[in-house]
């Protein structure tokens, strides 16, 4: 039943992923790769919550396999990260590629806290 939760959650992830990313990218004219940083940020605010929710509260498993694993999994992308840095860097634009790098981190840190200490506040 787990890899079937998995499964449906990255069914669900992948499109929504590509949605959104072709979606913020699209509002904007500049080479920082805004759509991949929104929904890796997303991702995070997501997984943040799910684990302050399983903290505080029972969460069944298959629902965190639901979200946790196949959900978040599949939203988020390390490999798209990495690469669209790598190309800011290649390509002369090294301040985007270090800020890509930096605030991709800081704020997906950052947003899993507050989403984490979120969830633990309003269901502990």
């Amino acid at each position: 039943m787990n890899w079937a939760m998995v499964l449906l959650g990255a069914a669900i992830g992948a499109p929504l992923r590509y949605t959104i990313d072709r979606a913020v990218q699209s509002r904007h004219d500049t080479v920082f790769p805004w759509g991949t940083f929104t929904v890796n940020v997303t991702a995070c605010a997501i997984l943040g919550f799910l684990t302050g929710a399983a903290t505080a509260t029972t969460v069944p498993q298959p629902l965190q396999h639901l979200v946790g694993t196949g959900l978040c999994g599949a939203l988020s992308t390390y490999s798209t990260f990495s690469f669209e840095t790598l190309r800011l860097a290649e390509t002369g634009s090294r301040y985007f590629a270090f800020a890509n790098a930096a605030v991709s981190v800081v704020a997906g840190l950052g947003t899993a806290f507050l989403a984490t200490a979120l969830a633990t506040a309003l269901l502990g």
